[in-house]
């Protein structure tokens, strides 16, 4: 009889295509993702994507300009250049590019660099332009590669300012002298030709160095009086006022639209569209009804984030630059939850695949890990998502404080995407005017 039964539960399993999925296939697909990131993450930096940065040399000696070559030749880093033509970056533009994202570090060389480097007295460090609450990673990975790229750009530099600093504090004869001069001699033709690419025998000759370029962190965002430290947290609310947000957002909408399913079920929509009500009129009032729904829904987890975390929300561009991202975003996500709705067959079909979809969508689209410490491939796919497009208009509103009339690009996408949802929900409920 045990043995019936559990062949019976079998079956009924096996039947059922969603329930297989939610039991096998959605777990596979979130140690996947999982997997991909943190895995990369543990395989050092050779194993994440490359860190975009631009260099600026206001030093222009001989040791900054080595350490410029060899960042250029670093392979975890891919530096940006200005357009063919024009004048190197400076600390301005390079810090503007931070700051619209365009970029994740700039690397400034200041003045003076040179002259200290690598001697006991007080030392010119390079700074680092970053944002450090958007990404908070990618300043720490560029400041341990600084270390990598000055001792394969300038070996017999270090050499000889160790020696000098040895002989200053402590005294060298001239035996000592004439001792080291030939292998100074081979460090200075190593370094004259190597051109900072990086050689791993300079690397390996100066292991036991640690720490040999000092650097300092600005984080470009941060206000220039004021309280630092609360700016960075709003900013932290607003992202994951937005993750989170926007995830279950989705959820909502595809609870939403089991409604038509229901009516269906019960016989109710045959009776609607027996009267002079048609299928187009009522998709459009439900989508309608749901987005409005989406749009309180977000409006009352900012104002939560606001009223108990101190999200800085009522700034006339946060203000409008939320209006327009949630108004847009609550659009598509109703669109979607429709086109869920009419495609599905059962309220049972619609609970399963909404969780299926909408769970992988939010792990890829960054609404679970941000999309900064994701391998590259992952962030170019989490474009294909619309958390994607919706948390990076959130972004611009609240980390980047960017105008209004930069989120064309997010904007233009989830209204492209409502209408193709939109279009394939009325499409698919064609089904129910033949009944």
């Amino acid at each position: 009889m045990i043995a019936t039964l559990l062949r019976s539960s079998w079956l009924n399993l096996k039947r059922d295509y969603v329930s297989l999925a939610l039991t096998f296939a959605l777990p596979i697909a979130f140690f996947s993702i999982f997997a991909l990131i943190f895995g990369n993450m543990a395989g050092g930096s050779s194993a994440m994507s490359n860190v975009d940065v631009v260099v600026v040399d206001e030093d222009d000696s001989e040791i900054s300009r080595r350490l410029a070559e060899a960042i250029h030749a670093d392979p975890a880093l891919d530096v940006k250049l200005p357009p063919e033509g024009d004048p190197p970056f400076d600390r301005e533009q390079a810090g503007e590019l931070v700051r619209d994202g365009k970029i994740r570090v700039a690397i400034v060389i200041p003045g003076g660099f040179g002259e200290s480097f690598f001697t006991f007295s007080e030392e010119t460090p390079v700074l680092l332009l970053a944002d450090t609450v958007a990404d908070p990673v990618a300043h720490q990975m560029v400041g341990g590669l600084l270390q990598r790229a000055a001792m394969t750009a300038a070996p017999d530099l270090l050499a000889e300012r160790g020696l000098d600093q040895f002989d200053e504090y402590v005294g060298m004869t001239d035996e000592q002298r004439t001792a080291i001069e030939p292998w100074l001699e081979e460090l200075r033709a190593l370094g004259s030709t190597n051109g900072g690419s990086g050689d791993e025998e300079a690397a390996e000759t100066l292991e036991t160095f640690s720490g040999v370029v000092q650097f300092e962190t600005s984080d470009v965002q941060a206000p220039e009086d004021g309280d630092g430290e609360a700016d960075n947290r709003g900013r932290l609310v607003a992202y994951y006022a937005a993750a989170i947000g926007v995830m279950f957002l989705l959820f909502s909408m595809a609870g939403a639209m089991s409604a038509l399913l229901e009516e269906q079920r019960t016989g109710t929509l045959e009776r609607l569209l027996n009267s002079n009500l048609s299928m187009g009129t009522l998709l459009a009032a439900y989508w309608l009804f749901a987005a409005l729904l989406g749009f309180v829904q977000l409006t009352v987890m900012f104002v939560w984030g606001w009223a108990v975390f101190g999200l800085d929300l009522w700034t006339v561009n946060h203000v409008v630059g939320f209006a327009v991202m949630t108004a847009f975003a609550a659009a598509a996500a109703a669109a979607f939850g429709m086109m869920l709705g009419t495609v599905c067959r059962s309220e049972g079909q619609l609970r399963g695949i909404s969780t299926i979809v909408i769970l992988v969508m939010s792990a890829v689209g960054g609404s679970m890990v941000p999309r900064f410490i994701m391998p590259e491939a992952m962030q170019k796919a989490g474009l294909a998502t619309f958390n994607g497009w919706a948390l990076d208009g959130y972004r611009k509103v609240f980390h980047i404080d960017a105008p209004v009339y930069e989120l064309w690009p997010q904007v233009l996408v989830l209204a492209g995407m409502a209408t193709v949802f939109l279009i394939v929900a009325r499409l698919s409920a064609r089904r129910w005017e033949s009944v």
